[in-house]
């Protein structure tokens, strides 16, 4: 007979008159003296944060919080206009959205440069890499956008932000910059990093772990979202996405093609 561990948990305990997280008091240690920003950090690094780590994790969240009327925010609008009953329902439609291809590609990008950090010869690395994505044709994590040319302003003022940092290494802000060096190479041409790309970088820096990563493009989003919400409750918008897609794309009679 083989002895089970038994699951435990350090994220929170209660008593009939106190609730801890993790080892800080709810009451008298973290309402009203720590930020939202600080015990978040806490709870998910099990940790207390560095100045550094709070300041980095704040400008992420505002970066990554809204883009428009992206897949996401028209998920949220057209489930919110579809049940307006179920706030949390619209708002998780849209959560559904940060993925591989939107707000969600730091992970990507992160694992990137984890191997560029590995490499013996992380330039070398870079261009292994710069050279797959070139020859599946594919767009590389981190890389490109088709809205901000010549460059991303989000996140050349996020690299900067980092650099600015004393206490930070800065081993992903270098392996990203290789990588950019190795891109352009391939490409032949300059290739913007995105936000997301100096957003891995960032979060690497402050020892966000790669498979984590795309849980702060959830709670950022989430902000945004809501807000998508109120506007929606204002000035509605789903109704009229609805009506121009119905209008933009024909019906083509799917018998006329067989055969």
């Amino acid at each position: 007979m083989t002895n089970k561990k038994t699951p435990v948990t350090s994220l929170c305990t209660h008593t009939l008159t106190s609730l801890h997280y993790r080892d800080a008091d709810l009451v008298e240690d973290l309402m009203g003296k720590k930020t939202f920003t600080e015990v978040m950090l806490m709870q998910i690094l099990g940790r207390e944060p560095r100045g550094v780590d709070i300041r980095i994790t704040d400008v992420v969240l505002i970066v990554l919080m809204e883009h428009g009327l992206t897949p996401s925010a028209i998920a949220t609008r057209l489930i919110y206009m579809s049940a307006p009953e179920n706030l949390q329902g619209a708002v998780s439609a849209g959560l559904l959205a940060v993925g591989s291809s939107f707000i969600g590609t730091m992970e990507n990008c992160s694992a990137l440069l984890d191997r560029i950090i590995a490499a013996k010869d992380q330039y070398a690395e870079a261009l292994l890499i710069a050279q797959h994505y070139k020859s599946i044709k594919g767009a590389i994590p981190g890389f490109g956008h088709h809205l901000h040319k010549p460059v991303d302003p989000r996140a050349y003022k996020l690299l900067d932000m980092g650099r600015a940092e004393k206490e930070l290494k800065g081993d992903h802000i270098r392996a990203l910059e290789t990588l950019s060096k190795a891109v352009d190479e391939v490409a032949g041409r300059p290739i913007t990093i995105n936000a997301t790309g100096a957003v891995a970088a960032l979060l690497g820096e402050i020892g966000i772990p790669t498979a984590v990563m795309r849980g702060f493009a959830v709670i950022s989003r989430s902000a945004g979202l809501v807000a998508h919400i109120v506007e929606e409750q204002q000035s509605p918008s789903g109704r009229f996405i609805w009506d121009t897609v119905e209008h933009a794309i024909p019906f083509v009679d799917g018998a006329n093609k067989i055969g």
